[in-house]
């Protein structure tokens, strides 16, 4: 599978580079993408919930009515869970919501999400470039030359560039990540993924790596 690799003015270089079909042309997965996605979503959650239980509730202690032949539920003093205004059963705790997932799975649901990019076209390849300061004019300029500025961007750099990172930073429609940090969630929740030459190199070599130990 052949894709044109386009300059930052929106101009066909003509080259072209080959997309390896075990990364970008597999079948997708959707249960792979649902568990990686519903994992790295799990992990941005703060699990600082907390309701005061029972033990932690201020109120009295006495005990309200005889244990047995009372002829209604048992309840020991004004805190408990059976009456009204009473404590909470049961309630949030903090906790950690992460939760592991095999490499493998990952690295499945990577490649599904990929392909699903290139089979809607949504898959661009532009040749490396640099800005000489930042610009958030300059890097409008290139999603307009891209003919994307109306959709939500990833762009994949092979690595951190700070010009092009203050240039984007600014801008709601527009992510960037580097070759070896890219993840499902950013390649779905993008309307278009933008890569550069070496960075798809980059993304390649690691799931290549990834395929060899399956």
């Amino acid at each position: 599978m052949e894709v044109n690799v386009l300059n930052i003015k929106g101009e066909d270089t003509g080259r072209k580079v080959t997309l390896n079909e075990s990364i970008f042309g597999i079948e997708p997965n959707d249960h792979a993408i649902y568990l990686d996605v519903k994992q790295y979503l799990a992990a941005q959650r703060q699990g600082t919930a907390k309701a005061k239980e029972r033990s932690e509730m201020s109120g009295s202690t006495r005990k309200l009515g005889r244990q047995k032949g009372g002829g209604g539920a048992r309840r020991g003093d004004i805190n408990s869970p059976v009456l009204v205004g009473g404590a909470r059963v049961f309630g949030p705790k903090p906790r950690n919501y992460s939760f592991k997932l095999n490499k493998k799975v990952k690295a499945l649901a990577r490649r599904s999400a990929l392909s699903y990019k290139v089979q809607e076209g949504a898959f661009v390849v532009v040749e490396d470039f640099n800005f000489e300061a930042p610009k958030t004019k300059e890097f409008l300029k290139i999603a307009e030359n891209l003919k994307i500025s109306d959709k939500k961007m990833l762009m994949v750099l092979p690595e951190a560039n700070k010009n092009v990172y203050l240039s984007a930073r600014n801008l709601q429609n527009a992510k960037l990540a580097i070759a070896s940090d890219v993840n499902t969630y950013g390649i779905l929740n993008a309307g278009v993924m933008v890569v550069t030459e070496n960075a798809l190199g980059q993304i390649e070599s690691v799931l290549n790596l990834s395929l060899i130990h399956i």
